[in-house]
């Protein structure tokens, strides 16, 4: 009875065992499927193919020595299989596992932060250390949990050895231990790598927030410094709006602040984000040698503009006369640039006598002033100008009285004139050596071919010259045909047809 109980006790042990292997044998194989498709497994097998093979290779080579030549002829095509296996796992090829899986890569190094727009690129470069960092991390508890899978499926082999010990569960059971030691050492200098990288990422880190702050700071205080540059100009064309009434000066002082604004800017932002003025001065030095011979006229004429706006001699609103390769040119300066003063041609005497066209704009560049000649007919404040007519009369016309009666017409048209020229003289002279600085009417009598001419010269608005003369020459024509012994002279041709005959000819001055 014993006997039986005991028997059916053992049975009953075995059915149980049987149980649990096939349990254990079903969970084994589900965790094997799983790590089969697992990276960290795939490449750690990877990595053993490749290993093996170059075992296999280098055994296949000793083999190679030893071996006929028939058989050296299949043992090299062996070899040639096996090296063609390695160029596809040519990822794999290290001789460290911990290395090829777990070994962070370089911490990026910024460049040194030189201006505002840096900046950007630097809240960029910190994002993507701080994701590196996350990524890396998520990397080893991807791995841990690899690890933790591993070591499942090793405790569930171990009992399969104890239940059942055959030399595949054995062979599995070294593999498996294999496996998690090499794992762990990986996973050991994954954390150490880990740490290491992770102070290095922070010192960049603290680094570039360092070097963002120096920057943001230069560039408040350089945008500060502007604002207060901008604010001082602002201040001074409102200084000069209250105290200079002349709408011409303060177009030219308004032109000068905005000039030395623009400067005082430029030189800001140069001396804020250029560490090496000594260089920069080197290189500007060769760069203007070359540039002055290459843009020579260009460089006169901002010297020019410097004498203009600097000197006086020119501003906006005076009437001038250039002279450029025979051509003359009369207007007003509605514009001093950099480069060029910008002339409105007016209608003048010289409109009337030759060009017979007037409205142009006429641009001057501003290195003239050094070259050609430019007469300013309002240089300094002046209004008036010398402005002259001339009649001709038949030598027994009555001078005198032509004389008196042009005199007459002539200081009463230009007597309002005549005080402002006075006005304009006495400060003028204050400026200049002036020898003669009447500017009451003038009258000449002169000899000519025709008959006696009689000059008259006065003083005349200088942009409006034309006006005055037209109606000072309809008076003396008006007044000149009141008297019959008043004749005016033109040029005559005798035709002589016959004998004591002959045929005046006359013809228009």
């Amino acid at each position: 009875m014993r006997k039986i109980i005991l028997f059916l006790w053992v049975l009953t042990c075995i059915l149980f065992a049987q149980d649990d292997i096939e349990h254990l044998e079903q969970k084994l194989n589900q965790l094997h499927n799983n790590l089969s498709y697992n990276t960290w497994v795939v490449k750690y097998n990877n990595f053993k193919i490749y290993k093996n093979t170059q075992d296999e290779i280098l055994t296949l080579e000793k083999e190679s020595l030893k071996a006929n030549e028939r058989n050296k002829i299949i043992i090299e095509r062996q070899i040639l299989i096996l090296k063609e296996r390695l160029e596809l796992l040519n990822e794999y090829k290290s001789s460290n596992f911990s290395k090829l899986i777990l070994a962070p890569e370089e911490v990026d190094k910024l460049d040194e932060i030189t201006n505002p727009l840096a900046i950007i690129s630097a809240y960029s470069h910190i994002k993507k250390l701080k994701r590196d960092k996350e990524d890396f991390i998520n990397i080893l508890n991807s791995f841990k949990q690899t690890l933790d899978e591993l070591n499942k499926e090793n405790v569930i082999i171990s009992e399969l050895v104890k239940l059942k010990p055959t030399k595949e569960y054995q062979e599995h059971l070294r593999i498996s231990n294999q496996m998690i030691r090499d794992f762990s050492q990986t996973l050991r200098f994954g954390e150490i790598s880990y740490s290491v990288y992770e102070k290095k990422i922070q010192e960049e880190i603290d680094k570039t927030t360092a070097s963002i702050k120096v920057q943001g700071l230069r560039a408040f205080n350089i945008v500060l410094s502007i604002i207060i540059v901008i604010a001082v100009a602002f201040l001074l064309k409102f200084i000069v709006r209250k105290y200079i009434e002349d709408n011409d000066r303060f177009y030219t002082a308004n032109k000068i602040i905005n000039f030395i604004n623009i400067n005082v800017i430029v030189l800001i932002l140069l001396f804020g984000y250029i560490e090496n003025i000594s260089y920069l001065v080197t290189v500007l030095g060769f760069a203007s040698a070359g540039l002055a011979i290459a843009m020579k006229d260009m460089f006169m004429s901002m010297l020019g503009w410097c004498v203009i706006v600097f000197g006086g001699s020119f501003r906006v609103g005076d009437r001038v006369r250039v002279y450029q390769n025979n051509s003359q040119y009369i207007g007003d300066i509605i514009d001093i640039s950099f480069l060029r003063m910008t002339l409105y041609e007016d209608i003048t005497l010289l409109t009337y006598t030759d060009n017979r066209r007037s409205g142009r704009i006429v641009f001057i560049p501003n290195n003239f002033i050094f070259t050609n000649l430019i007469s300013n007919y309002t240089h300094h404040g002046m209004k008036t100008v010398w402005d002259g007519l001339d009649i001709t009369l038949t030598f027994d016309s009555n001078h005198q009285k032509a004389l008196e009666i042009v005199q007459e017409i002539v200081i009463k048209a230009s007597k309002g004139y005549t005080k402002i020229a006075k006005e304009s003289m006495e400060k003028l002279r204050n400026e200049y050596s002036i020898r003669n600085p009447k500017v009451e009417p003038r009258f000449f009598t002169f000899f000519e071919n025709y008959g006696m001419r009689i000059s008259a010269w006065y003083m005349t608005n200088s942009y409006a010259a034309l006006a005055l003369r037209s109606n000072i020459s309809k008076e003396i024509i008006n007044e000149f045909n009141k008297h019959e012994d008043i004749k005016i002279a033109y040029p005559t041709q005798n035709l002589y047809l016959a004998k004591n005959k002959f045929v005046e000819h006359k013809e228009d001055i």
